[in-house]
């Protein structure tokens, strides 16, 4: 059983701005079936991580175009399923209008690859369909944009809020284990021990 990182550049556009970003995408599972998490700006980059392993999904942890803008394009040519929370349908039709995802994503849902479960989180705020991702047996939870080494994703734009984040982050994740590795959307690794200490600083920055 494995977690592979892969790093894919490209750029992230919503309320009239533009932004170069470098994004995580995860791929968990071992050498016969793999998933992977948010499929951004490579397909080409993506379908040579899953080799020759079955691509039992698409996952992803919310709509922004940074996120999925390559989601279409590996599903088209392994097909496999691309999985959405409903929430988030504003964002993904921004980016695909004539095409939706091809499951819904639910809290407490359970994604099953190569013999462990990631359990489905709803943790709306910096969008409002966003999700994480928990894997127990891997001691890893895959936060998108959620949270990051230092704090809370961004909350000032469109389809985003600050206190539902603040509630996702103490409510759902906090709680996890300390030693739960948080794999994120952007940038590095951090746990769940590391970043429960600033809640309250996150906050009074917020305000």
């Amino acid at each position: 059983m494995s977690v592979e990182r892969l790093v894919t550049s490209g750029q992230f556009t919503l309320d009239g701005g533009t932004w170069d970003v470098d994004n995580n995408v995860w791929l968990v599972g071992d050498d016969r079936e793999v998933i992977v998490i948010d499929a951004a700006h490579d397909a080409d980059a993506i379908l040579s991580a899953v080799g020759d392993r079955e691509l039992k999904a698409v996952v992803c942890t919310h709509a922004h175009n940074d996120h999925i803008n390559a989601a279409a394009a590996v599903a088209d040519r392994t097909g496999a399923p691309i999985l959405l929370h409903p929430a988030d349908a504003v964002l993904w039709d921004m980016v695909y209008p004539d095409r939706g995802p091809d499951r819904a994503l639910a809290d407490g849902q359970e994604i099953s690859v190569a013999g462990t479960t990631l359990k489905v989180l709803h943790t709306p705020g910096h969008a409002p369909g966003a999700v994480c991702l928990y894997a127990p047996e891997l001691d890893a939870v895959f936060t998108g944009d959620t949270l990051f080494a230092g704090g809370p994703g961004a909350t000032g734009r469109s389809f985003s809020d600050f206190g539902t984040i603040i509630d996702s982050i103490r409510d759902r994740l906090l709680t996890l284990p300390g030693d739960t590795v948080v794999r994120t959307g952007h940038g590095d690794a951090t746990s769940i021990g590391a970043e429960s200490p600033h809640l309250e600083e996150w906050i009074a920055r917020g305000h």
